[in-house]
């Protein structure tokens, strides 16, 4: 087909032509709401670097929930911030830690929202890695069973899917083991795959009080440049159980995304991470561009790669555009 028997530009001289031959929709069943919980009552603190975000005590959490499900939000993803953090990480597991006790109070209260919940050491630990330090170095097998006890400890709580993401090598195995032995056998898992060392994390790491007190997370997060690592980290997830399989950061990483779309056939979940949510936030504020636009393009963009589900900051904003 050769100009100017085709004519391209045909199919978009209105906005019906548009909508009726567009490839990719993106949908709020698609998008999944990252909270932070501290506990306490009536705390709603601002984190500065993500505009509109806050650090919520389980009575505010709870109205984040609800207005999230009336938006058709269908998940919500929680990670948590303790009053105190030891070496061992014990407010991770803890039957009152603040992610028990906000799971129990958002099910109680929003039975009909998904609950996901975080599975990482990072905002419990004193050093602020993401497992149980041996010499000075994270440690990976001792911290498995940390973070299955952890996992264990949200499923009792009603949590509907566990999100293990500390990027230990046989986390997803050790995690559906210690589910399957507590009775939690249909219990999902949302694996963190292929989880990159990115800088696009410094907001989060504020929100989540998470920055580590020495070194860095390039040992077990995986190197920026390695895109067939990905692939060898999502199947050995696949093969250890995972139900859902996720890239994160999403807009840097859009290419893995294609390539796990085109290898696996689980449903693939994007992280739209912090970083990339403030720099939209930020550039608009300085009217640099069109924010709403360029949230929308950001997100039909992690669609179109091939993510089946988007956890994304921008979910309750991106509701009310996609409800108009």
């Amino acid at each position: 087909m050769q100009f100017p028997l085709y004519r391209p530009r045909r199919l978009r001289k209105s906005e019906n032509f548009r909508r009726m031959v567009r490839e990719t929709r993106l949908s709020v069943d698609d998008f999944v709401y990252p909270l932070f919980a501290v506990p306490g009552k009536s705390v709603k603190k601002p984190i500065h670097s993500m505009p509109g975000n806050f650090q919520m005590s389980a009575d505010y959490l709870v109205q984040e929930a609800k207005a999230a499900k009336e938006l058709g939000i269908p998940a919500v993803l929680l990670f948590g911030i303790p009053d105190k953090k030891d070496e061992l990480a014990t407010g991770a597991f803890a039957k009152d830690g603040v992610v028990q006790r906000a799971v129990r109070e958002i099910k109680s209260r929003v039975p009909d929202i998904l609950v996901i919940t975080d599975v990482c050491l990072c905002e419990y630990t004193s050093h602020g890695h993401c497992g149980m330090l041996e010499k000075g170095s994270v440690d990976n097998d001792s911290t498995l069973e940390v973070l299955a006890e952890t996992a264990v400890s949200h499923a009792k709580a009603g949590a509907d899917m566990v999100a293990p993401s500390a990027m230990m090598d046989g986390q997803v195995g050790a995690i559906r083991e210690g589910l399957d032995e507590a009775g939690f056998d249909d219990l999902p898992i949302m694996a963190y795959s292929a989880k990159y060392a990115s800088c696009f994390y410094g907001p989060f790491r504020e929100a989540a009080e998470s920055t580590p007190q020495f070194g860095d997370r390039k040992a077990y997060q995986m190197d920026p440049a390695n895109g067939d690592e990905a692939i060898r980290e999502i199947t050995l997830d696949v093969e250890e159980g995972a139900d859902i399989i996720m890239v994160k950061p999403a807009l840097a990483y859009l290419d893995v995304i294609r390539r796990a779309r085109e290898e696996f056939d689980l449903p693939i979940a994007a992280y739209n991470v912090s970083g990339e949510f403030a720099m939209v936030k930020a550039a608009a504020q300085m009217g640099w561009l069109d924010g709403e636009r360029a949230m929308m393009e950001c997100l039909t963009s992690i669609r179109r790669a091939g993510a089946d589900i988007i956890i994304t900051y921008f979910a309750p904003e991106a509701a009310k555009v996609l409800a108009r």
